[in-house]
C-alpha cells in the first residue's frame, strides 16, 4: 500500500478550494492521459461514483470512485471529502481536507491517499508513493490555480 500526503496552502477562501479540487471532471484536464466521467447526477454527494479512465491509445484502465464522505467547509468548520477507489485494478481511498486559514484570507489543503494497484509487489510502495505524491501534488496545484492548464 502507497500512502502519501500533500499539503497546500492557497489564498482561496475554503469554499472555493473546495470548489475547484472536488470539480472532478476537471481532475482529467490535469492528470495527463486521463478523462473522468461522472455517472451520478449533480451536485456531489455521499454515493457519487466516477471512473478515471487513464490510457495510452487502447490500453487503459478505469480508476472508479465512489464518495463515502462529503462535507464542504462552512464557515470556519473545515471540509473533508473521503472516496473509496472501486476498481478492479486501483483501490485504496482518498481523503481531501480543506481548512479555513486561522488568520486571514486563504485555507489549507490536506490530500491523502491510500493507492494499491492489484499484482504490484509491495516493494514498489515507496516507488509509487513518491512518483504518485509529485503527480497528485501537481494536479492539485493545477487545479488551485484554476487557470489553463
Amino acid at each position: 500500500m502507497a500512502i502519501f500526503q500533500i499539503t497546500r496552502d492557497t489564498p482561496l477562501p475554503a469554499a472555493e478550494a473546495w470548489r475547484r479540487l472536488t470539480a472532478w471532471e476537471r481532475h482529467g484536464d490535469v492528470v495527463p492521459l486521463t478523462r473522468i466521467t461522472v455517472g451520478t447526477p449533480p451536485p456531489t454527494h455521499v454515493g457519487t461514483v466516477f471512473v478515471a479512465r487513464s490510457a495510452l491509445g487502447p490500453v487503459g484502465f478505469d480508476d472508479v470512485m465512489e464518495v463515502v464522505e462529503w462535507c464542504p467547509p462552512d464557515g470556519a468548520s473545515p471540509g473533508r471529502c473521503r472516496l473509496e477507489k472501486r476498481g478492479s485494478f486501483v483501490t485504496g481511498w482518498a481523503e481531501i481536507e480543506v481548512y479555513p486559514a486561522t488568520s486571514g484570507p486563504g485555507s489549507t489543503v490536506v490530500w491523502r491517499e491510500d493507492l494499491r494497484v492489484r499484482g504490484l509487489p509491495s516493494l514498489c510502495d515507496g516507488v509509487l508513493s513518491s512518483v504518485a505524491r509529485r503527480m497528485f501534488g501537481r494536479a492539485a496545484d493545477r487545479l488551485l490555480a484554476g487557470g489553463p492548464v
